[in-house]
C-alpha cells in the first residue's frame, strides 16, 4: 500500500550507476583492479578539501570504490538490503534513506577524524538501508526493536576492519534505523490475525 518504489528499480539503477563509475575511474587511472591515488583525491572525500569548501565531496565519495572488492562487497549488501526495502518504501523514502545515511555518514566522518582523511564508498548509504529495513519489519508490526537494533549493530560490528570507516558505517546505521523507526511509527501497525479451530471428530 505504501510502495511504490520496485517498478523504478531503485537497487539495480543505484548498483549499475556505481559500476560505470568504477569502470570510467578504472579507466581513467589505468587499472580496474584498484583505483588510482589522483582519482581517489579528486573525487573522495577527502576532508581538508571538504572544510576548504567542496562539499561536493560528501555526494560523489558515496559512488567511488578503492579497488574491485570494495565495489563488489557493497553491491552485495545493496542488492541484498536494496531489495527489501523496496518492499517497505516508496521511492522518495528509499532516497532519502539512501542519501541522508550516506551524507550523514561523511559528516561524521568530517567531524571525528582527522583533516588528511580520505574516505570512498557507499557503505554509509548502504548501513543507513540495513538499519531502516531491519526496524522498520520490527516496528510496522508492533513488535518490540530490542532484537532489531541487536541485529543491526551485530552487523556493524562484523564489518570492522583494518582500513575501514567504521564512521561512515555508524552515521549511515545510526540515520536509518531512525528514519526506518519514524516512518514505521506513522504508519498503522498491521493487525495480528485471529485463527478460529474447528474440531471435527469421526467414531
Amino acid at each position: 500500500m505504501y510502495r511504490n518504489s520496485k517498478m523504478y528499480m531503485p537497487t539495480f539503477t543505484l548498483i549499475t550507476v556505481n559500476v560505470i563509475v568504477y569502470a570510467y575511474t578504472s579507466y581513467l587511472g589505468g587499472n580496474f583492479v584498484y583505483t588510482s591515488d589522483p582519482v581517489l583525491e579528486t573525487l573522495g572525500q577527502f576532508n581538508y578539501y571538504v572544510v576548504q569548501g567542496e562539499v561536493w565531496r560528501l555526494f560523489t565519495a558515496m559512488f567511488i570504490h578503492a579497488d574491485i572488492v570494495h565495489l563488489f562487497g557493497n553491491m552485495f549488501f545493496l542488492f541484498i538490503f536494496g531489495l527489501r526495502a523496496e518492499e517497505m518504501f516508496d521511492m522518495k523514502e528509499y532516497m532519502l534513506i539512501y542519501f541522508l545515511s550516506g551524507l550523514a555518514g561523511g559528516f561524521l566522518t568530517l567531524m571525528l577524524w582527522p583533516l588528511d582523511t580520505l574516505s570512498v564508498g557507499a557503505s554509509g548509504a548502504i548501513f543507513g538501508m540495513v538499519g531502516a529495513t531491519i526496524i522498520y519489519a520490527r516496528r510496522s508490526i508492533g513488535q518490540s526493536i530490542i532484537t532489531a537494533l541487536l541485529y543491526a549493530f551485530f552487523l556493524f560490528f562484523l564489518n570492522l576492519g583494518g582500513n575501514v570507516n567504521y564512521l561512515a558505517h555508524l552515521g549511515g546505521l545510526v540515520v536509518g534505523l531512525l528514519i526506518g523507526y519514524l516512518l514505521a511509527t506513522s504508519r498503522k501497525p498491521r493487525q495480528g490475525i485471529t485463527y478460529h479451530y474447528r474440531y471435527s471428530y469421526s467414531s
